[in-house]
């Protein structure tokens, strides 16, 4: 018999459309996806800057149901904007064998993780946190007695599983499920684009020949952009006129970054916010991608992109992502979040030596088809055969 496993999120989401069509044609599992809200181009646009809708099927593909939201103010990205005490009504009458949630960043997440307590039903959780951020002791003691509550929890990558294991989950009940991209599609795209990189350069207006460094993602404070553009700055003249930054984004940081580019006349191109169909371009026209993070980046998924469009990625040592994905001078290189120094002497040696970034390009490729959305659904499959219905987890 299959195992009925429901899924509790705050909205559809780009990333995780992959991974639930993979559940979905796991001959183990029937699963239900129930999202809070469905955002409209306004909403799905909060801190981008520019209202937008992605252009990739999100609900295609696995079954789901959108819950009614009784926020005042319905947001993807607050804690109060997913409000949906109906979650207790539909898992009572589904009575799934397990429920799996996506941390504890919404009201909707606990609302879930109490209904599943009430009815019984063992709860799983594949939240982001990690370590790598400092936190007070009354804040781990918290987490520590939230965390009890679940029956099994989803490591996304190594920081996260030291987070469990820091905080007494028990080690059989830990499952390796990482945060993974459609590596298929962006290997695909790259391959697609191989014969087209000097057109693609023309397209962003970049030169031909230089050593590009690309920022993908949202401008904001925790990404620190700015620091890559610091970076450059501090390359010596006679290198920095071999590289070019590309910034794939909007945000609240976009007139800031394009300021400071401005003021020190760097070679930088701004192509505000790629759809999910124009960034294998940027990956294909770039040679490293650059995400210089603070801790607040859990993951940083855009290296999973860059890696399998076959890009090294030069990554803080604060982004949840560097452990598992950074293999020193072999897929990347990692330096301390704000060390605009070393960063500059990271992309001055990229300078020096372009087809360094061909030759790790290559190794990252293989290196991330470890975290594929196989892997990722395998362990959720096991969480819920380990830990769903009346199994012994």
């Amino acid at each position: 018999m299959k195992l009925h496993l429901a899924i509790v999120e705050t909205h559809p989401i780009q990333y995780k459309a992959p991974l639930f069509r993979k559940l979905a044609a796991d001959p183990r599992l029937d699963s239900t996806v129930f999202f809070a809200l469905v955002p409209d181009a306004a909403q799905q646009g909060a801190g981008f800057g520019v209202p937008f809708e992605w252009d990739v099927p999100l609900r295609a593909g696995y079954r789901s149901e959108v819950l009614e939201n009784r926020a005042r103010h319905p947001s993807a990205t607050t804690f109060a904007g997913c409000d949906t005490p109906e979650i207790y009504a539909r898992l009572r009458e589904l009575r799934p064998d397990a429920v799996l949630v996506n941390g504890w960043v919404a009201k909707t997440c606990l609302q879930a993780l109490w209904a599943c307590k009430r009815l019984g039903i063992p709860c799983l959780v594949r939240g982001e946190a990690n370590l790598l951020r400092p936190r007070a002791a009354w804040k781990h003691a918290l987490h520590g007695l939230l965390l009890r509550q679940y029956a099994g929890w989803l490591a996304i990558g190594s920081a996260n599983r030291e987070f469990y294991r820091f905080h007494g989950c028990p080690e059989g009940r830990i499952f390796w499920a990482p945060y993974a991209v459609d590596n298929d599609f962006f290997a695909a795209q790259a391959a697609a684009r191989a014969g087209r990189r000097r057109e693609l350069r023309a397209a962003f207006d970049l030169p031909a020949e230089a050593v590009v460094f690309l920022f993908a993602g949202k401008l904001e404070e925790k990404k620190r952009p700015i620091d890559l553009l610091e970076a450059v700055a501090r390359i010596p003249a006679d290198l920095r006129s071999r590289v070019h930054v590309l910034v794939a984004g909007e945000g609240p940081l976009r007139d800031a970054c394009e300021r400071r580019a401005r003021a020190d006349n760097l070679p930088a191109t701004f192509a505000g916010f790629l759809n999910q169909s124009r960034l294998p371009d940027a990956y294909a026209a770039a040679d490293v991608l650059v995400l210089p993070s603070d801790a607040g980046e859990t993951w940083g998924l855009v290296v999973n992109e860059a890696m399998a469009s076959g890009r090294p990625a030069v990554v803080s040592r604060a982004a949840g992502c560097g452990t598992d994905l950074v293999v020193e001078n072999e897929t990347g290189r990692a330096f301390a979040c704000g060390d605009v120094a070393a960063l500059a002497d990271i992309l001055g040696a990229y300078a020096r030596d372009p087809a360094a970034a061909a030759r790790q390009g290559a190794a990252a490729a293989e290196r991330i088809r470890a975290y594929g959305l196989e892997t990722a659904a395998a362990g959720i499959a096991a969480a819920v055969q380990a830990c769903g219905g009346g199994s012994p987890c």
